[in-house]
């Protein structure tokens, strides 16, 4: 769980970063999770027990500082981890 801010809410979302050192700055890269949902080429639905019906939002994509990560839910298996990006990797055209 990630707090993205007053008008974003507290919601699920995805780690998508290594760790950082300590010459880095300390942010860390995540998807968001939505259960409203657009029908968007960039939305990527992978069922998790963990987490309500809804999507990954790739153009949601953004870097946090720790202090706005809540808690953990789950972990994605890595074939669910590789939906998401290979959504990523679409949505940047790499």
């Amino acid at each position: 769980m990630v707090d993205f801010g007053i008008a974003a809410k507290i919601r699920p979302a995805l780690v998508l970063s290594i760790a950082y050192k300590d010459e880095d700055r300390a942010l860390i890269g995540v998807v968001p999770h939505t259960t409203t949902l657009r029908g968007s080429q960039f939305e990527v639905s992978v069922p998790v027990r963990f987490l309500d019906s809804g999507a990954f939002l790739l153009q949601g994509f953004a870097t946090m500082p720790p202090r706005h990560f809540m808690r953990r839910l789950g972990v994605l298996t890595p074939d669910q981890l590789a939906l998401v990006e290979g959504g990523m990797r679409y949505w940047l055209g790499l």
